[in-house]
């Protein structure tokens, strides 16, 4: 992991500062490559070529699901396993890390499901009683199996977008002494397509990922300890979810802040933005990661042909770089329809069941998110970022909007701080400065 995050990171320049609670700004390098994140690369090696292979081919036997009662409480931990993470053939050191299966909910917040997650704790002499804890939401988009945190860093789909992205935040993470929880957001090995993008559902695994890892005795961590949320682009959506539920769902976690970062605020609104743009592709494995938790939508039937043999492929497939492979196709063709996913009568209230802003958070928000239209990976809509800020207010959340700038005037100009505010890592230091107060 930070082997590969130091060949990002140091052919870029950087800019910014950091002060208590801070306004976002872009890291400096040596706020980046601290003392802890520089000996992850001393004290760690390559993988050999077999553990490079094993990485690549995980071994399921962990995901074999335990028979629930029902009775089980939400973050109920079912079985944990220590792992090695391994990224790109690089195994860190100074990092401890467990795979973890527990007990979460469906939609409806009380029928109990399966998660998987990873628990990652920097091994920095830090007494782990004290350690805060991050709920991460990482932008993984995928509807396959094998495809999500639990075994992303442990060696399999190196090329994943999703982890590459989450290499920076991690690394500041780290370098703070923060332990990560990240969520599969369902089982990772299970066969059957992931609904990563069922908000509450993403959103209840979240918190019932941190309430199993607080109760992993080989950790260490306090139950009381402070925790914020953390969620990007899809990982936004159960990171907003999560917020917005915590109050009621999980009130006995010390949630103090949420950073939202380029998340999709409403799903109509990302359908008509993305279809038929670079984003084509991701907006169609959107319906098919909403489909297993809204089993009406039912799909299938409304799709041609090739949109049939598409959706077929793509429930088995990554993120990357499946989804990259319809850019600009207009998603109509998919349907016999004829009409845009955006339109379909059927889906309407799926979409409207996973607008963000419908219950204001606890806790402390920030929204970091492109502050115009003005880029290739402005696929969600500037001025949606802004009404979310504005319904959470209104519910008396404490918001600090900062909108990151996009352009691809920016790109050219200054490719590191285009790229770290893109993956979030502007939001860091105020995240950790929450955690402080």
């Amino acid at each position: 992991m930070a082997a590969a995050l130091a060949v990002a990171l140091c052919t870029l320049g950087a800019a910014g500062t950091a002060q208590a609670r801070p306004e976002p700004s872009t890291p400096q390098l040596p706020d980046v490559f601290d003392g802890y994140v520089v000996s992850t690369f001393q004290d760690g090696r390559f993988a050999t070529p077999q553990e490079i292979l094993d990485g690549l081919h995980p071994d399921t036997a962990f995901y074999d699901e335990p028979e629930l009662t029902g009775g089980e409480a939400p973050g109920t931990l079912l079985k944990s396993m220590p792992v090695e993470v391994q990224f790109s053939g690089f195994r860190p050191g100074n990092l401890r890390a467990w795979r973890l299966m527990y007990v979460t909910t469906g939609l409806d917040a009380r029928t109990p499901e399966i998660s998987t997650g990873i628990l990652l704790v920097p091994d920095d002499g830090r007494d782990d009683a004290t350690r805060p804890l991050i709920g991460y939401q990482e932008a993984n988009d995928s509807v396959g199996p094998t495809c999500h945190p639990s075994t992303q860093w442990t060696g399999a789909n190196p090329m994943d977008g999703a982890s590459w992205s989450a290499l920076g935040p991690l690394a500041q993470m780290f370098g703070d002494g923060l332990a990560v929880m990240i969520s599969d957001v369902g089982n990772d090995a299970d066969p059957a397509p992931k609904g990563v993008f069922a908000g509450r559902f993403a959103g209840h695994a979240n918190l019932d990922g941190m309430r199993a890892a607080l109760t992993l005795d080989d950790a260490g961590l306090s139950r009381q300890t402070p925790v914020s949320i953390f969620g990007i682009a899809g990982g936004g959506v159960g990171a907003a979810f999560a917020a917005e539920a915590q109050p009621e769902y999980a009130p006995e976690l010390d949630v103090r802040s949420t950073v939202l970062e380029g998340m999709v605020v409403d799903q109509r609104n990302f359908m008509r933005v993305s279809d038929g743009s670079v984003g084509s592709g991701f907006a169609f494995a959107t319906l098919l990661g909403l489909e297993p938790k809204y089993p009406e939508m039912r799909v299938d039937e409304k799709l041609t042909p090739l949109g049939r043999q598409v959706a077929d492929w793509y429930r088995t497939q990554c993120q990357t770089p499946a989804y990259f492979t319809a850019p600009f196709v207009p998603l109509s063709s998919f349907f016999t329809s004829g009409l845009a996913p955006a339109d379909i009568p059927e889906f309407q209230h799926v979409y409207d069941d996973n607008l963000l802003g419908t219950r204001a958070p606890g806790a402390d928000v920030l929204i970091a998110s492109c502050g115009a239209d003005d880029s290739p990976m402005s696929l969600v809509p500037a001025q949606d970022a802004r009404d979310l800020a504005d319904r959470y207010r209104a519910g008396g959340t404490d918001v600090t909007y900062a909108p990151t700038d996009c352009s691809m005037t920016r790109f050219v100009t200054d490719m590191y701080g285009w790229g770290t505010d893109l993956f979030g890592m502007q939001t860091v230091d105020w995240m950790v400065a929450t955690l402080r107060e």
